[in-house]
């Protein structure tokens, strides 16, 4: 099946209100890291996002996860509804950039972040910490929206700006 690229794409606006869509409908997430060594590592967290289409999650520094993301801080996070069922209008979104541990004052920025997001959330979990990733690129995968088989790739630029980058069709 060849991918063929379209020229035609959403409005700036459209991005960004399908964005917000696609991370609003799930609080779970993957968040692919890179291990010592190249090999792949995928880890489930629940998660937060900001203003800046920023991810914000809470995990133990020992964790192979957090330990990849010292080393080497490239990593995605994929967000989708996992009850959809095959052969539906599927949704999700990747995002790709760079991961880090927060301290000061991201940290408390993450913590709001995500006590805003879960209620349930005890702030007293001193093995825990807070992580972010800054996504420099996202691709955006709503059928009911776009069409059957198509990925919107879009970069992030300051302010949270996106812009356009391709559009592919895989049918």
């Amino acid at each position: 099946m060849p991918v063929r690229l379209i020229a035609k794409h959403p409005s700036a606006s459209r991005l960004v209100a399908m964005t917000r869509r696609l991370l609003d409908q799930s609080k779970l997430c993957a968040i692919a890291t890179v291990s010592p060594g190249t090999r792949a590592h995928v880890n489930t967290a629940y998660f937060a996002w900001g203003p800046l289409f920023e991810i914000v999650w809470l995990s133990a520094p020992e964790a192979r996860h957090s330990r990849n993301i010292r080393a080497n801080p490239s990593a995605a996070v994929a967000v989708y509804r996992s009850t959809q069922t095959w052969g539906g209008s599927d949704r999700g979104i990747q995002l790709f950039g760079r991961a880090r541990e927060l301290r000061g004052g991201d940290a408390r920025a993450a913590e709001r972040l995500y006590a805003a997001r879960f209620n349930a959330y005890d702030a007293d979990l001193d093995a825990y910490r807070f992580y972010r990733l800054r996504p420099r690129r996202i691709k955006l995968f709503d059928e009911h929206v776009l069409g059957g088989a198509t990925w919107v790739t879009v970069a992030v630029g300051a302010g949270g700006r996106l812009r356009w980058v391709r559009t592919e069709s895989y049918v």
